[in-house]
């Protein structure tokens, strides 16, 4: 059961769309006029779609039936899925739920550069599938997927808002997301792009702050026997003050790199210290970026605005360093 999915009750007469996911088992349903009910999982089936259309069909010479109230749409489910190829890459799938046209774009963001990936529209209930596949071993050094799309019905529909959807896998997320993905019905690691910012995802743990794990232990714990005891996580407790320079980053110098690669380091260096800090619960860490063009300033503080667990982030030490450092305190 995923959103978007039509279902019905056990034992009642009422169908509906799934529209969230909640604590204790239960389903968030929008039946006929919009209304939305809370149901307990074990009380719903899906409906698939051959019964909805023996449903619908008139049978004998029987005239059809004008339907009764107005037409349940599936208005949530827009999902980007990897899908395992081998033991080594994985596919991207974009997948529409909906009853709704998806007219979309999807490109990748390296620092301050965009590649297009993709282009097109999903119908509903279908997917696409890039040319392009992602290896597992460098999940790390992924590029940030970029979403956008929009909301089409040949019909007159009240206006829905664009989704722009930014995509970072992390090893923690991407192994705790894999799920049956809607429409494929294959296993996949599922991340939903139309949900509500405030809602949680199913099974999240908000006490249990998000830390990074690298490709190699999320490996070793997928291959991992059944009923083998997981070993303790420990995670090194970062430095007050990070230094993203690149003299500071790469002692040696940088080499051949160019400048989009030295920001990608600077950028993942950043999100692994503020991951560390928050899973060792420090309360607050000051990263020095230094001022230069403000680029890597402006994409620091444009990543903290999001972040969950941040309280709230300003400008440290200005007598010292200027506006080249931003101290972050922890939630």
């Amino acid at each position: 059961m995923n959103i978007g999915d039509k279902v019905r009750m056990v034992r009642a007469k009422e169908q509906g769309v799934v529209t969230r996911f909640l604590t204790g088992n239960q389903v968030e349903i929008e039946i006929e006029d919009g209304f939305r009910i809370p149901v307990m999982r074990s009380e719903l089936v899906v409906v698939s779609p051959m019964e909805a259309e023996r449903l619908l069909r008139p049978t004998g010479n029987a005239a059809p039936q004008a339907p009764r109230g107005p037409v349940i749409l599936s208005n949530q489910g827009v999902y980007m899925a990897f899908v395992a190829q081998n033991d080594r890459e994985f596919a991207v799938h974009m997948v529409n739920n909906t009853d709704w046209d998806m007219p979309y774009t999807l490109s990748e963001e390296r620092g301050t550069t965009i590649n297009g990936l993709q282009s097109g529209t999903l119908k509903p209930r279908s997917q696409a599938k890039l040319n392009d596949y992602y290896s597992f071993s460098t999940l790390d050094n992924w590029p940030t997927f970029l979403f956008q799309g929009l909301w089409f019905r040949a019909a007159k529909v009240s206006f829905r808002p664009p989704i722009v959807k930014r995509l970072k896998c992390r090893a923690q997320t991407f192994h705790a997301s894999k799920k049956t993905v809607p429409v494929l019905n294959q296993q996949g690691h599922l991340f939903q792009l139309d949900a509500e910012e405030k809602e949680i995802p199913v099974e999240a743990t908000p006490t249990r702050p998000a830390v990074a794990l690298s490709s190699e232990e999320i490996k070793a714990q997928m291959l991992k026997a059944k009923g083998e005891p997981a070993a303790p996580l420990s995670f090194e407790r970062p430095s007050a003050i990070v230094d993203l320079h690149v003299e500071a980053l790469l002692p040696k110098g940088p080499g051949s790199r160019q400048a989009g690669e030295l920001l990608d380091l600077q950028l993942e260096t950043f999100e692994k210290m503020l991951e560390n800090a928050i899973a060792t619960g420090m309360s607050e860490i000051t990263f020095i970026h230094g001022v230069g063009s403000g680029t890597l300033r402006t994409e620091l503080h444009r990543r903290l605005g999001r972040h969950a667990h941040v309280k709230f982030f300003e400008d440290a030490q200005k007598q010292k360093f200027g506006y080249g450092a931003t101290k972050v305190v922890i939630k």
